[in-house]
């Protein structure tokens, strides 16, 4: 079976994210990008998969400017066969990406869909599941565990109040959460390998997808910094405190 993978190129997990002066977003410019976190896990995930003989095939999709296919090149290294680029440079939103896919998936027939369960720059949490609405197919979100046999597939996925294990019919949408596998380290033949693998180029015309936002941001801006922490000497002055400021005591 054909396993697509979505992946998504965002600013690096180890760098301080800055908003614009301006209030537009965020800084990108000169600023160090990546794939992102759960999007490797997914990659990996299906790499998994085929090499267990399950997938005969790992498709990673991406879109955006042409510097996206650095994160497809990466995610060619870490095992994926081939990979599709979607150029475009208008800002995606979750909405969009999600009938992006839905097309692909038209063409690919692949199986089983796997995305990070959020991408760290938005964490807006969405595209799988209105990828799984758009194409009717059951989903599987935040998987800590997935096994898949013949048409089967048994998902444990993280809740508030623990774990639930559930049962799917294949073709279906998994996305990922940080305890389902550790992605691997590519290797330095793997990169080299991953020069020479296709990259497809569509444009969302050509899959008849419209992407223009139907979202406009007013403004961002960072978090209020939090006050520092009061040291008390004791329980009385802590009662103390919180009678007086924190309004909590009668």
């Amino acid at each position: 079976m054909k396993v697509l993978v979505a992946v998504k190129r965002t600013i690096d997990a180890n760098v301080k994210v800055r908003v614009k002066a301006d209030g537009t977003g965020v800084e990108t410019a000169n600023v160090k990008m990546a794939m992102n976190p759960f999007c490797e896990i997914a990659i990996e995930e299906a790499v998994r998969l085929r090499e267990a003989n399950i997938a005969s095939e790992v498709i990673a999709v991406s879109a955006g400017p042409q510097a996206v296919q650095e994160t497809l090149r990466s995610a060619l290294a870490i095992g994926a066969d081939r990979a599709i680029h979607v150029v475009t440079d208008v800002a995606l939103q979750p909405l969009a990406i999600a009938k992006l896919l839905r097309a692909i998936a038209a063409k690919e027939q692949p199986k089983l869909i796997i995305l990070g369960k959020q991408a760290i720059d938005d964490d807006n949490n969405q595209t799988g599941q209105m990828l799984a609405a758009l194409l009717d197919w059951p989903q599987a979100t935040f998987a800590s565990k997935l096994k898949i046999e013949g048409d089967d597939a048994e998902v444990t996925r993280e809740v508030d109040g623990g774990l639930e294990t559930i049962a799917i019919k294949l073709p279906a949408i998994v996305t990922t959460d940080l305890r389902l596998n550790e992605p691997r380290y590519a290797s330095l033949p793997n990169i080299m390998k991953a020069k020479k693998k296709t990259i497809d180029t569509l444009k969302p015309e050509d899959l008849g997808v419209d992407v223009t936002p139907r979202l406009n941001v007013l403004k961002v801006e960072e978090p209020a910094r939090r006050k520092g922490g009061v040291k008390v000497a004791d329980v009385a002055e802590l009662v103390s405190k919180l009678r007086s400021e924190a309004k909590v005591i009668g």
